[in-house]
Order: C-alpha cells, then structure tokens, then sequence
C-alpha cells in the first residue's frame, strides 16, 4: 500500500555563513524576534570555510533551509553562486542576505544599504540628505553599499577617502560624477561644510587601531554615524558629539539589515526597537 499522506512540514531553517563567525551576534537577534512572534523556526551560526562555500550553499535548500545572513569573508563570493542577483547587490558587488526560493534556486540580495538610511531614519528623523556634501571614510564592501544608499537618497555630493587610494578611485569610476576621492592625507579636509559624515572603516573598533583622521572640520548640526558597534561609541562618535554633531551609532544598521531577511523567511516583518538592542547587547 503507497502512503499517500503529505510529507510532514518541518520548521524552516536560517542562519549565518561565514569563516569565523562564533563572534555574530545575528543568532541572539533573530531568535529573538522568532520566540516574540511565536514562529516555530530557527537560526543557526554556521563556519563555513571558503573552499567549503559552494558546496554548502549547493545543499542548504535541501535540509530545510530557506536562507541565510551572510558575513565575511563570502559577501562577494557569494554573487557568483546565485542564480538571481538583485540590481543592489551587483551595484555593491556582495550580498549579505540569501533566499532559498521553492525550485531550489539561490536569490541574492544586499540589505546593508537599507539597514543605513533606516537606522539613520529611526535616530536622527530630521536628517536630510539632500542639504549638503556626504563624506565616507573608507571604501570597503560596506563602505559600497553606503555610497550607493546615500546617492540613492539623494545627497548632492559623495567624497570618498581610503588608505588605498584606488579602491576609491573603483567606487567613483561604478557610481558616477557625484563622487569626489580625496587622499587619505586629506581626508580631514573633506570633512569641511559635509552635512552627513560616516566611519565606514573598522578603525576605531575594539582591537583595532584607531581612526585618525582629523575632526577639526566637523561643523555643528552635522550628522555622523560609525558603522562600528563594539563599542557602541567610539572615538570618533564621542568627539564628534564634542563638537555639537548629531550622532547615530552603528548597532542599528546591523538590527536594521536583518529585517528584510527575516521577513522572507518567516513571512513576518519584524520590528527594530529599544528592547532589541538590549537583547542583542546583553
């Protein structure tokens, strides 16, 4: 006799990929928002080496995985494995977010440009791009994908200063005649009369050295927002505030580029708010 009753239905599977990835804090906010919804799933760190890449990714869908974060070093790597890339992540070049689609196919995407705007939205609601220069110091991969939300946003001006000169000279040459690179030698002075000024280098990080880039041009009414979280504020955060900048810190860009995942895989948008980042703290 064939047993025709449906295949039992499991509770869907995220997680995180990357080489190491102990240190993510993503596991503790994505359990979070699933015991708050009550949704029977679950989220999972996952060390996978580079040379293991493809082949994981290649079995996930068919152990119940319906996607996962992605974290370095596979952000870029990652494109080139997927079967749709979305227009944002081939801009940036890297994705951080995976959908496991029903026929098996791999659909990329990069949230940490929405992540950005969206935490800048949620602690600084005045801010608008659109009244003066923007300047990024560095031009790394997220460094990429704040460039493009701040063009995409609408800001008049994009400098752009890195200790490697020509990876800035990459990012002006993909987005256009708005961006203006400096020198990392005159990275301070591009910093005069800028309305929006962003650390989008890991200087300034707990272990890491720190950022000495000159402030002394910050002007007042300026907002300044580090993409490093640990601490919470940094150096640069703490004299920017000193010199009567608006300051926003880096852990919400991180709550914030894990909602759109979440949502397609769980089928719940969920909320980022205060009792999050003490979770996600704790």
């Amino acid at each position: 006799m064939v047993d025709s009753s449906p295949a039992p239905k499991h509770a869907p599977l995220a997680g995180v990929i990357g080489w190491p990835i102990a240190h993510s804090r993503s596991p503790r906010l994505h359990g979070h928002w699933l015991g708050r919804y009550g949704i029977a799933g679950h989220y999972v760190a996952l060390p996978v080496m580079p040379e293991h890449l493809a082949q994981v990714l290649r079995a996930m869908p068919h152990m119940g995985f319906v996607g996962v974060n992605v974290t370095i070093p596979h952000k870029e790597s990652v494109l080139a494995l997927a079967d749709v890339v979305t227009d944002r992540a081939a801009l940036i070049g890297a994705a951080n977010t995976l959908i496991f689609r029903p026929d098996g196919k791999i659909h990329a995407d990069n949230t940490d440009g929405y992540g950005f705007i969206a935490n800048i939205r949620q602690h600084a609601p005045d801010w608008i791009p659109g009244l003066g220069p923007a300047a990024v110091i560095g031009a790394g991969g997220a460094a990429r994908a704040v460039v493009a939300s701040l063009l995409e946003s609408g800001v008049p001006e994009l400098r752009i200063a890195n200790r490697t000169r020509i990876r800035a000279e990459q990012i002006r040459a993909e987005f256009g005649a708005k961006v203006v690179v400096y020198d990392w030698a005159q990275a301070g002075n591009m910093l005069e009369g800028a309305m929006t000024v962003v650390n989008a280098t890991s200087m300034g990080m707990e272990g890491k050295p720190p950022l000495r880039v000159p402030l002394d041009a910050l002007a007042p009414g300026t907002l300044a927002t580090d993409l490093v979280y640990t601490p919470l504020m940094t150096p640069f955060l703490a004299e920017a505030q000193a010199r009567g900048c608006e300051i926003v810190d880096g852990l919400g860009m991180l709550l914030h580029q894990a909602a759109p995942g979440f949502e397609r895989w769980f089928g719940q948008r969920p909320e980022v708010d205060d009792e999050l980042r003490r979770i996600v703290l704790a």
